[in-house]
């Protein structure tokens, strides 16, 4: 049993149970010292009536001290909860949903129930760092029923009081302490795939004095410091199932071409699970009938995401010469009147070009559409300037890249490392911008 004689950096002994009911998607009971709380996570289908049609999921917590979990009978709440009751729940939802992307939950709703049944300090915190736990097990249990490809939970959340009790920093306070704290403080955190922190909430408040900036500061080195401990107890209570935290979400590649895939490997490995229509068993064959490369992608991107129920992309690209009004332009693989045929779509390029003063200027042109449930689409466009020349250099790349001289490189595409070539593509700059973009919205 804790007692307050421990350490003042000091946690209380701490115990995750996972599947502690049978029931709920996912429940954990977490004892905190004394403190004990059962916490379940419960899906249902549908969203509350402001997020219907969104594509976009929504989670809500409840919270409640059982009568027997103080000394004296708390009474039951009737229909309106009482004040602290609410504070709390609201506490636990807001903690919870910074931990989600929920346009990966899809239309469905994630319940959090936070029972008390033995209060003796920390229940609020406790209730967080339950709850999560109990969150991870009930997404798991989602992904391995196929309900979702993709795990909602992009960061992990934790939380830990701390006070100054006899002019003392101290961490996760009991009753015993918490009563007679002069600095009351509770604090929310949360990590990221790269490890990186950051606060969802610090509720501080001088309960007997002010506190001073250097207390504060020690206080929030405090919290930090619990909430990675208990981080580190989730995950050990979630064993496999801790995959589902920070997990990458996938990218399906609407193509089979190997060296489409490959350039979007390297260039969109790091965000994403990349992997193409063969290795996730689709088979669709869109009909392209877009005017332009922009309307193509997009056609492609979202006829697979209703299918796979995940993030696609597609791009439409193609070589764009001056001499010839733009073509073959978005009829660049089917030139010759057959799809694919890249010697035969060479040789009617040169014929075209033969009876036209040189330089042939031309450009690469891609366009890529990003598409993800519940989101909006990212469309952009990436060019590359260069020229055609006569005769066929190098035998990499594919399709016009023999032909295709770059501005940038001095060779033709075929001649250039994959390397080389992915720094200065159309599909590598159209690649860069959708990044900056998706930059742009974790802002």
């Amino acid at each position: 049993m804790d007692t307050i004689d421990r350490a003042s950096d000091a946690l209380r002994m701490v115990r995750i149970v996972p599947d502690y009911t049978e029931m709920a998607a996912g429940s954990v009971l977490i004892s905190c010292g004394r403190t004990r709380v059962i916490c379940t996570a419960s899906v249902q289908e549908g969203v509350p009536p402001f997020l219907k049609g969104k594509g976009k999921g929504w989670l809500t917590a409840e919270y409640a001290m059982l009568p027997g979990s103080t000394s004296q009978r708390k009474p039951r709440d009737g229909v309106k909860k009482d004040g602290r009751s609410v504070e709390i729940q609201r506490l636990i939802g807001r903690s919870l949903r910074a931990a989600c992307d929920l346009a990966r939950l899809g239309e469905r709703t994630v319940y959090i129930d936070c029972d008390v049944i033995q209060a003796d300090g920390g229940t609020r915190t406790a209730s967080i760092t339950g709850a999560f736990t109990a969150l991870c097990i009930a997404v798991d249990r989602l992904m391995q029923e196929g309900k979702l490809v993709d795990s909602p939970i992009i960061r992990q959340v934790a939380a830990v009081s701390a006070g100054v009790v006899d002019d003392v920093c101290t961490l996760d306070l009991e009753y015993a302490q918490d009563s007679r704290a002069q600095v009351d403080m509770n604090i929310v955190m949360t990590r990221d795939g790269k490890g990186t922190l950051g606060f969802v909430e610090v509720q501080g408040t001088g309960e007997g004095r002010c506190y001073t900036r250097g207390e504060l500061d020690r206080l929030l080195a405090l919290g930090e410091k619990g909430c990675l401990e208990l981080m580190e107890a989730q995950t050990a209570a979630l064993g496999e199932r801790a995959q589902v935290i920070c997990q990458k979400p996938r990218l399906v590649i609407a193509s089979n071409n190997f060296g489409k895939l490959r350039e979007f490997k390297q260039i969109l490995g790091d965000r994403f699970d990349v992997v193409s229509m063969r290795e996730t068993g689709v088979e669709i064959d869109v009909e392209e009938n877009g005017e332009t490369f922009e309307a193509n992608a997009l056609i492609k991107a979202h006829a697979l995401m209703d299918i796979c129920h995940c993030a696609t992309l597609a791009d439409d690209s193609g070589l764009c010469v001056d001499q010839l009004g733009g073509r073959p332009g978005v009829h660049s693989a089917r030139y010759c009147g057959v799809h694919g045929d890249d010697e035969a779509n060479n040789q009617l390029l040169l014929k075209e070009l033969a009876d036209k003063p040189r330089p042939h200027r031309a450009h690469y042109g891609a366009a890529l559409a990003l598409c993800r449930p519940g989101r909006e689409d990212i469309v952009v466009y990436g060019r590359c300037e260069g020229q055609i020349i006569d005769e066929y250099r190098g035998d990499g790349g594919f399709g016009y890249d023999p032909l295709f001289l770059s501005d940038d490189l001095g060779v033709t595409f075929a001649e250039a490392s994959p390397e080389a070539k992915n720094g200065v593509s159309h599909r590598a700059r159209a690649a860069r911008m959708a990044l900056e973009r998706l930059e742009a919205e974790n802002g």
